[in-house]
């Protein structure tokens, strides 16, 4: 039996310990920071290092088994599992890398599967919570979320650097360590709540101080990383640097202090399904009143915000009752904006198009990530660590951006989301080949760029899937997508990033270039790549423009007037 707090303060408490969760599961994202060492002291090639990158993909984004238990448990078990797998997993391979055992490669694989699987279970508790909490304001939420995932690379490197001392061994303890930790100590705060009926006055401003929040810490740790890289400053400074981004990182929970110290009169907005005031409720309960009421009244958009709080069903024999005396109409199929199940969005063309869109844009980016390092030895530049740092920061943004951007655009025009998937896919293709260029200059530009277009996709696709296709099995849906990146990280990273780069550092080693070694050096090393995922992106971009093109009705019924407007559910 799920809680369900009601009340305007535990949606922003359960906000602020989220943003800690993205952080920890951002965890994925440091594979870039260890994986120098593990093909050095573990003697891998570069094509085993991207299948180990794939395998780094793959368990961040399998998310389908979480996506279902999100729907039948409370978000403490989904915390619990991901904790778990991230402790198991990450400690094999500190094992590994530690030479306490000498593990065989397919098994390193399995336990790097297993550690950034953990990712799934964290994002989609807090994802689908949150989402579920402030359904007025999905793509904010998501931004600000995603965002916060993006920025954790950021937050890790800043670890790694400062209090890890750049051991590779250590960062694994870490995450091992670390990252349940902060699990076990937020799940608390983490529950579903009664959202409020009505968009409260007070909160766009809420939201206004969570993303200038966010904006101060990303800035903030990439300043410091630049004055650390230039000014090589001592153990002290370095370490105020790293108490005052934890501090930065408490900026959330200001809003709940404040609306506790503060409180203010809330009867005008209510909270939906619930008498004003009341102060908790559970999916039982809910049940049987809605037994003492009238059957299945139609129901008006507030009602329908408060549908992810029912029990998913009625008894058959009252549905029955209730079509004979025409209070409900059958069953039919659902449209557009209504709740779908799995196998009824399936067969949509829109589902599939949204799909593909995401798995060119995020596939094609996440090869650049997981090669980060090796693109940036490529092209000499061997402090790579500050490479990732601009990503992150970039990605950071492209993720919050996203969603304010098209949440704006959407309100005020009616401008499909999508429409900025489009655009940001052309700017990646321009992006790819002044990689494949590798003209001076160039890379810094190029990585900053293509961090920000490959976050716009994270806070894109997830308020579109769950606006056309419904809360109800968000989850799934939001995680079946999702497997567009490790899909596109095997394809363009294992299967064509790694040959390509072996071949070339093969071909000079038989040139015997000098200190070469088993690297390779040179624009060639990813030139081939570079110039098919721009061509990739192209195609990417074409099928964007139909999808936007083919869900513009939709949203000119979901957000007419100005503001969010719930279509009725058809009884499924």
């Amino acid at each position: 039996m799920v809680t369900v707090k009601a009340g305007s303060r535990p949606p922003w408490v359960g906000l602020g310990a989220a943003v800690w969760v993205q952080i920890a599961s951002g965890n994925a994202y440091t594979f870039p920071l260890y994986s120098h060492s593990l093909k050095s002291v573990l003697g891998f090639n570069q094509r085993q290092l991207t299948m180990l990158g794939v395998a780094n993909d793959i368990g961040e984004n399998v998310g389908l088994l979480p996506g279902v238990v999100c729907n039948k448990f409370p978000p403490w078990v989904v915390l619990s599992i991901g904790a778990f797998a991230c402790f198991i997993g990450y400690g094999v391979l500190w094992l590994s890398l530690s030479r306490t055992l000498q593990l065989p490669y397919w098994l390193l694989w399995f336990a790097l599967c297993v550690a950034t699987n953990s990712s799934a279970w964290l994002s989609t508790s807090v994802l689908v919570t949150n989402m579920r909490n402030f359904p007025l304001s999905r793509g904010t939420v998501a931004g600000i979320l995603k965002g916060y995932g993006g920025l954790s690379a950021a937050v890790y490197t800043e670890i790694y650097t400062t209090a890890l001392h750049k051991s590779s061994s250590e960062l694994l303890m870490f995450l091992a360590l670390g990252v349940p930790v902060i699990c076990f100590t937020m799940m608390y705060f983490i529950r579903a709540c009664t959202p409020a009926s009505g968009e409260d006055s007070a909160q766009h401003g809420h939201f206004l101080f969570t993303q200038a929040a966010s904006v101060v810490l990303g800035s903030y740790i990439l300043t410091t990383t630049i004055v650390n890289d230039i000014f090589s400053l001592g153990a002290p400074i370095s370490y105020a640097f790293l108490v005052a981004m934890v501090f930065l990182l408490m900026a959330p929970l200001a809003i709940p202090i404040k609306m506790t110290l503060n409180p203010t009169n809330r009867s005008k907005s209510g909270v939906l399904n619930l008498p004003v005031g009341a102060s908790e409720t559970t999916l039982q309960g809910e049940e049987n009143a809605e037994r003492t009421e009238p059957l299945l009244t139609p129901s008006s958009s507030t009602a329908s915000l408060g549908s992810f709080h029912k029990i998913d069903s009625v008894s058959e024999i009252d549905m029955l009752l209730a079509e004979g005396e025409g209070a409900v109409k059958k069953k039919r199929k659902p449209r557009r904006g209504e709740d779908f199940k799995f196998t009824e969005a399936l067969v949509k063309v829109d589902f599939w198009l949204l799909f593909l869109v995401y798995f060119v844009g995020v596939g094609s980016g996440v090869t650049v990530l997981n090669n980060l390092a090796q693109i940036g030895i490529a092209q000499g530049v061997h402090n790579t660590t500050m490479l990732l740092s601009l990503f992150s920061f970039c990605n950071f943004l492209g993720r919050l951006g996203g969603g304010t951007v098209s949440e704006h655009f959407l309100r005020s025009k009616t401008i499909p989301r999508t429409i900025w998937m489009t655009c940001t896919q052309v700017i990646m293709l321009i992006t790819y080949l002044l990689f494949a260029s590798a003209l001076d200059g160039t890379l810094y530009a190029a990585t900053a760029l293509l961090g920000i277009c490959y976050g716009v996709q994270f806070s894109i696709m997830i308020p579109t899937v769950s606006e056309l296709f419904g809360l109800k099995h968000f989850g799934i849906f939001y995680n079946f997508i999702s497997l567009g990146n490790p899909l596109g990280a095997f394809l363009f990273s294992g299967l064509l990033a790694g040959y390509v780069y072996d071949n070339e550092a093969a071909k000079q080693q038989g040139m015997n270039l000098l200190g070469s070694g088993v690297t390779c050096l040179g624009p060639d090393c990813f030139g081939l790549t570079f110039l098919i995922l721009a061509g990739v992106c192209g195609v990417g971009s074409i099928l964007s423009m139909v999808l936007t093109v083919r869900i513009r009705p939709v949203y000119e019924m979901l957000y007419s007037g100005g503001s969010f407007r719930l279509p009725q559910n058809s009884d499924h």
